[in-house]
């Protein structure tokens, strides 16, 4: 079964990606920058995807991004940023920082889960994904 981190302070969102996914990934939920960095850089499981809210507490997505992307064992692990800004400046910035995939999350129950259904379908079923990072 496929790890998949999940970085979002909102307990109702976690709640509902993990009703999205449930049974089909095995998923992990940091509700800050730090915790989700801490989880990453000393993970015991191999993490296939991450998907990443930009407002955080502590360290904001961006931070966390930059810091992921600029880790090299971390580096190749694909994020999805998963957030509620449509700013055309975090957009921007989330790819500029080497984010894999920018989505806007929905405000209906129906189309939230669908994006992440959707997430999960192109990301771990159809996408070639690299191996998992190796633990020094």
């Amino acid at each position: 079964m496929r790890h998949v981190l999940l970085v979002d302070d909102n307990p109702a969102d976690a709640n509902l990606v993990e009703e999205a996914l449930e049974g089909r990934v095995e998923l992990h939920v940091a509700s800050s920058g730090p915790a989700a960095l801490e989880f990453l850089r000393g993970q015991t499981v191999p993490v296939a995807l991450v998907l990443l809210d930009l407002n955080l507490p502590q360290l904001d997505g961006r931070e966390v991004l930059a810091a992921i992307k600029g880790d090299p064992r971390l580096k190749s692990i694909p994020v999805v940023v998963l957030t509620t800004s449509k700013s055309e400046d975090d957009v921007t910035r989330a790819y500029e920082l080497g984010a894999n995939c920018y989505l806007t999350k929905r405000g209906d129950l129906a189309g939230f889960l669908t994006v992440v259904r959707a997430i999960e379908t192109f990301w771990l079923t159809m996408a070639a994904l690299p191996p998992p990072p190796r633990r020094s």
